[in-house]
């Protein structure tokens, strides 16, 4: 959700608003809230569905239908990545590949003088591999030199990365924010929780896609939550059965991060309780398209 604080004149800005005022010259302060919603929007088949207008999607906040004030099909927008990977002991087995994909993806989707990307580790503890950066070799170098040991701590990796670089990144509508994790889903060592994380994420306008280190074909607990954070923001998750796969995944991801589109909307009852706003887009007349987008957002607090 973006917030902004305006010192405007009267005379020029309230007749648009819908206020009558007496002093032309008087300056008056006021709060302007607005939420903007990234998406994607594919087939059943999972093909992107790109040709989609304004008048083709509805906005509702807990039942309520908004309306839209601003619509783009964002195709090209700057990135800013936060690449998280588990250097812990219980994915060693997979942990060379799993370096060479994601260097391999930060160098296919990293452009000079437009992206930026941040790199974490996590395992007893979380560190920054390396910080925002347009450089990709710089980025890849980073990458493999990491080593495997420790416990892990997916879930401070997950609040630091967004509190501490993601939302540093401004303006917010000018930039496409996705937290890429790449482990087992497993936590055992974090300060933070599993919800401080997901709301952290939340605020920070980010969409995670997750993708799974598991090797044992059957769903586990940690999948289950790397299903869930990407669910919760309009990500998506991935379960590759071999190494090799992680490199199609991570293709994947690159091609979903240039198909979006944007809808901006100011909530109507507009809310500053501080509290999590549950949101839908749906596409008109067209059961058959799929919309993934964050669920909600959290108002900000008067």
């Amino acid at each position: 959700m973006t917030t902004r604080r305006s010192f405007l004149s009267l005379a020029s800005c309230l007749p648009a608003l819908g206020q009558q005022v007496a002093d032309s010259n008087q300056t008056i302060t006021f709060d302007v809230t607005r939420v903007n919603l990234l998406y994607t929007v594919s087939d059943k088949r999972g093909r992107f569905v790109n040709n989609l207008g304004r008048d083709d999607f509805e906005v509702y906040e807990e039942k309520k239908k908004q309306r839209i004030l601003e619509f783009a099909a964002e195709t090209n927008l700057p990135l800013r990545i936060g690449l998280l990977i588990d250097t812990s002991n219980s994915i060693r087995d997979r942990f060379r590949f799993e370096l060479e994909a994601s260097g391999q993806f930060l160098k296919s989707v990293v452009r000079k003088n437009v992206d930026k990307a941040v790199v974490y580790s996590f395992d007893t503890e979380t560190r920054i591999v390396q910080d925002f950066t347009d450089d990709a070799d710089v980025l890849d170098k980073k990458v493999r030199e990491l080593r495997p040991g420790g416990g892990t701590a997916f879930y401070d990796s997950i609040f630091l990365c967004c509190r501490d670089r993601l939302d540093k990144e401004q303006p917010r509508h000018k930039f496409r924010r996705a937290l890429i994790m790449v482990g087992d889903g497993e936590d055992n060592n974090s300060h933070y929780t599993r919800d401080q994380a997901l709301e952290m994420v939340h605020k920070t306008e980010v969409v995670v896609y997750s993708i799974s280190t598991n090797t044992t074909h059957s769903e586990t607990s940690g999948d289950k939550i790397l299903r869930y954070f990407a669910a919760e923001t309009g990500g998506l998750a991935f379960f590759p059965f071999k190494a090799e796969d992680l490199s199609q995944d991570f293709e994947n991801i690159a091609n979903e991060l240039r198909s979006q589109y944007s809808i901006l909307f100011r909530p109507e009852p507009l809310k500053t309780d501080g509290l999590y706003h549950p949101v839908q887009i749906k596409v008109r007349e067209r059961k058959d398209l799929v919309v993934r987008a964050r669920k909600g957002y959290y108002a900000p607090k008067a």
